[in-house]
């Protein structure tokens, strides 16, 4: 794999936490291309192997790595002069992933003596927060900022990508049915792209003389409601839906139930919206150009078409003239 031309980061070794998950494919394959070499630490490395063949001989190492041992977490970060921070979850216990935990990280980096150390927190981190997701994440910056002064937070919003978890999820259903109902229709996001957030990372790995100290909200260059995203995945596979707007009320009974796709806490950080502060520094300071869901909405929805690529624009061109 080539490296981009004259990064600070080829031929140094970064330690990424939580590297397996969805984030972490595409902050690798960031790193991977400026010839970094990387040290995958996860719970469970194995879900990172399709990584491989895009790896120099010697430039991947997946490592078992528990993030709330320290004995794992120094040894995860014997050697590295750069530390990247991914994990989150909204299950387990929250405060000692995503609270706890990178305050170890940052410990026994700052022990170590690590160059550059970037943690991903997310929009809406908040230790005043109803929701403990939240109020985890915002434990986790400050215990972060507390042991490396000079990390670089990022907040992205909910990312976006070929393969996520949140077009495709309501790409699947909208496929399906022809009547389906909205939870916070009227909830702002602004969804960035995957492949933006993760040279995000890069850049501020690359730059600590620049980028180190502060705080970066991620967001893309545009805002949409919940229902006008149900509507344009709907148009972009040619498809005509009734889009029920469901009562706050019921949306919030709806998610105190076992077993739906959808969590209390989930929920209320939905309903507050996911958008970008007013005055926050943002991907274009870090030099970088988000770019828009419609860019690749149209194309990632072929295979969820009636016909896949056969008669989908005619069926697409039907749509918008109703």
């Amino acid at each position: 794999m080539s490296s981009t031309p004259h990064s600070p980061l080829a031929g140094r070794l970064v330690t990424i936490f939580g590297g397996s998950g969805y984030l972490g494919n595409y902050v690798a394959q960031a790193l991977l291309t400026r010839g970094a070499r990387i040290r995958l630490a996860s719970r469970a490395p194995s879900k990172a192997q399709a990584l491989k063949p895009l790896a120099n001989l010697g430039q991947l190492q997946l490592m078992p790595c528990d993030i709330t041992n320290e004995t794992h977490v120094g040894a995860a970060l014997a050697g590295a002069e750069h530390v990247v921070n991914l994990v989150g979850a909204f299950t387990g216990n929250l405060d000692t992933l995503m609270g706890e935990a990178p305050g170890i990280i940052a410990q026994h980096a700052a022990t170590a003596g690590v160059a550059s150390f970037v943690h991903v927190s997310a929009i809406g981190a908040d230790s005043a927060s109803p929701t403990a997701y939240a109020r985890a994440k915002a434990l986790g910056e400050a215990n972060v900022q507390a042991s490396f002064p000079n990390a670089t937070i990022l907040r992205p919003s909910i990312i976006f990508g070929k393969d996520d978890n949140f077009i495709n999820l309501f790409a699947g259903m909208i496929e399906l049915f022809p009547v389906l109902p909205v939870f916070g229709p009227e909830a702002k996001l602004q969804l960035v792209y995957a492949d933006d957030v993760a040279e995000a990372v890069a850049v501020a790995l690359e730059h600590p003389e620049a980028h180190g100290g502060r705080t970066y909200e991620l967001g893309g260059p545009q805002q949409f409601t919940m229902m006008q995203i149900h509507e344009a995945i709907a148009a972009a596979q040619g498809r005509r839906r009734t889009f029920i707007a469901m009562p706050d009320g019921l949306s919030a009974t709806f998610a105190a139930l076992p077993l739906t796709p959808m969590s209390r806490d989930q929920w209320i950080l939905l309903k507050a919206g996911n958008t970008v502060a007013p005055g926050a520094l943002g991907l274009a300071d870090l030099g970088i150009e988000p770019r828009p869901l419609g860019l690749f909405l149209d194309k990632w929805m072929i295979r969820y078409r009636k016909h896949g690529r056969f008669g989908a624009e005619n069926e697409r061109a039907k749509v918008r003239r109703a």
